[in-house]
């Protein structure tokens, strides 16, 4: 199964299942440690993923993590673990203390809900006060996978996710800045674009008026950027949607200029057409000449079909049982059709009428 696939299950089962979920070691048997296993450690294994790891912390002796994710004897990822329904915020503390003890280059801090993946970006052996990357499991985009996808046991690498993990860090914390300005601008951000656009001095009442300007002019402009990338793929739909009908079309052409029919096939329908117009109008009798076969039909269609032949060097008359079976005859010229008479007229009767 897909690694995103399997993301998804775990999201559609957090879903269902948090309102029923009353502690903090049910949040770990229901939620994380099915999103360990997605990451593809063993959570049964010990050598791999040891629950309640102790991490003494100075005086104090036995401390213990919830797990710990080992790699080549040593512990690498540190994750502490609250209740689907804690605020982390009050609890990243613990794990700070805990990652400054022990050689793991990450720290995850989770309610099964939300993931905080902390590193030493800032100071060496000293875990950074903000998270590098932060995950849903209910609330996530494909980017998002991407990033997670990272820390799988068959793509981890430390130095790949440390060369990303500074740029992710800040990237993350830019747009967040950027939404909270374009939602509810600081008077530093009005008063730089206002000095911009304004000549005259920023006062009070100015930057009142360029708070209201601003705010539009952004909604405006996100709407518009949404606007042509919609028309962009719009566009891009109708140009593919051209070229498949165009393959089509070219395709229909090349099979249709393929097919050629014989002077042989045109004898062996005039037979056919004489023998059976004794029972059906002849003007209803037709044929198709297909790349398989050629064939005798009543009014054009398929649904009428009272014969199909295949000429060449190996000649075959099909014709049909009263199950609309086929049954095969093999013929030596087109002339053997006459030996079948009785029966072609007994199928063109069936469509007489109709």
């Amino acid at each position: 199964m897909d690694f995103k696939d399997q993301v998804k299950i775990l999201s559609d089962r957090v879903e269902s299942l948090k309102n029923s979920i009353q502690t903090e070691e049910a949040t770990k048997n229901a939620f994380i440690m099915p999103f360990i296993q997605a990451l593809g450690y063993d959570v049964f294994n010990p050598i791999e993923v040891v629950p309640e790891f102790v991490a003494d912390i100075g005086l104090k002796k036995g401390e213990k993590i919830d797990y710990a994710i080992f790699k080549d004897n040593s512990p690498t990822i540190l994750i502490e673990c609250k209740h689907w329904n804690k605020n982390l915020d009050l609890h990243d503390g613990q794990l700070l203390r805990y990652f400054h003890v022990s050689k793991a280059k990450f720290g995850i801090l989770t309610n099964g809900i939300e993931y905080r993946f902390y590193s030493d970006l800032e100071e060496p052996n000293k875990m950074d006060e903000k998270p590098f990357f932060v995950f849903f499991i209910n609330d996530y985009k494909e980017g998002h996978i991407e990033e997670l996808k990272k820390f799988h046991k068959e793509n981890f690498n430390i130095a790949s996710i440390m060369s990303s993990a500074s740029e992710l860090k800040y990237t993350s914390e830019l747009k967040n800045l950027i939404q909270i300005e374009l939602n509810n601008p600081s008077a530093d951000f009005v008063r730089h674009f206002a000095k911009k656009v304004h000549s005259g001095v920023v006062s009070a009442k100015v930057l009142d008026q360029f708070t209201v300007l601003l705010k539009r002019s952004a909604q405006q402009f996100i709407t518009e950027i949404i606007t042509d990338k919609f028309q962009t793929v719009l566009n891009k739909e109708e140009e593919s949607s051209k070229l498949k009908e165009a393959e089509y079309q070219n395709e229909k052409v090349a099979k249709e200029n393929k097919i050629q029919t014989t002077e042989e096939e045109l004898e062996a329908f005039m037979i056919i057409k004489s023998i059976i117009r004794q029972t059906i109008d002849s003007k209803r009798i037709t044929y198709k000449d297909t790349q398989s076969y050629f064939v005798i039909t009543v009014d054009d269609s398929n649904r009428k079909t009272v014969c199909r032949l295949k000429l060449g060097t190996n000649k075959t008359l099909i014709l049909f049982d009263e199950n609309r079976n086929e049954v095969k005859y093999d013929i030596q010229s087109v002339d053997d059709i006459f030996q079948y008479s009785d029966k072609l007229i007994q199928l063109a009767t069936e469509f007489s009428s109709k």
